[in-house]
């Protein structure tokens, strides 16, 4: 079973540098950068989840898969192509939603019936797969589905987001400042003073173009 996960690598799903500091926000930035358009608006760079095994790649970077997990969506889309194509599709539709939400509370402003219709409907989906049990001594959730259920990745994603949305502290929500990136993060900073997605990437291309600037002003 090892051999066959050597389909994910090399995948950029599977190396992505986890800066989000929350899931859903991580799955956000299962892209290269986004770009503002006058006429687009938000553009994606470079796309990275270009086919159902790059979202297999993701869920084992993530841990949110066990090893046998990866081998069972694995033979999974291999077994249905079309199946695990559509769970793609819902997938990146489902990402934009959630990311559209979030320049929506970046910008202070109502997020659009429409992305939260997205998320709603996938909200629907795993919370059909929760079920509630006890665990020693204390109730949890689990998901009551199989292991080999192609959109397992989207139930963990969308109770991420919904918690979050639900529970946490909005003000602490970030966009990335460095140029052409666009990722999103959740800023847990003491002084609320973090501005990059990375310090070692776009924090240090920020430094390196303000010394340049400096030495040409000088």
């Amino acid at each position: 079973m090892a051999k066959q996960r050597m389909v994910l690598q090399g995948r950029a799903t599977g190396e992505l540098n986890l800066v989000g500091g929350r899931l859903f926000l991580d799955f956000i930035n299962t892209v290269g950068a986004r770009r503002n358009s006058l006429t687009h608006g938000t553009v994606v760079r470079d796309d990275k989840l270009k086919d159902y095994l790059d979202l297999v790649a993701w869920g084992q970077h993530t841990k949110l898969l066990s090893a046998a997990e990866v081998d069972f969506l694995i033979q999974e889309s291999c077994r249905l192509p079309e199946e695990s194509s559509a769970v793609l599709r819902r997938a990146v539709r489902l990402r934009e939603a959630i990311y559209h939400v979030c320049g929506a509370i970046l910008s202070h402003a109502r997020p659009k019936q429409v992305q939260l219709d997205v998320i709603n409907e996938e909200l629907h989906v795993a919370r059909s797969a929760e079920r509630l049990v006890i665990n020693k001594t204390i109730f949890v959730l689990e998901w009551n589905a199989p292991s080999s259920a192609l959109d397992r990745i989207l139930w963990f994603v969308t109770r991420s987001a919904t918690e979050w949305l639900t529970t946490g502290d909005l003000s602490r929500l970030r966009e990335c400042q460095g140029e052409d990136c666009g990722w999103i993060f959740e800023d847990a900073s003491r002084n609320r003073s973090r501005q990059w997605c990375d310090m070692s990437d776009c924090g240090n291309r920020a430094k390196i173009r303000r010394f340049r600037m400096r030495r040409r002003l000088a």
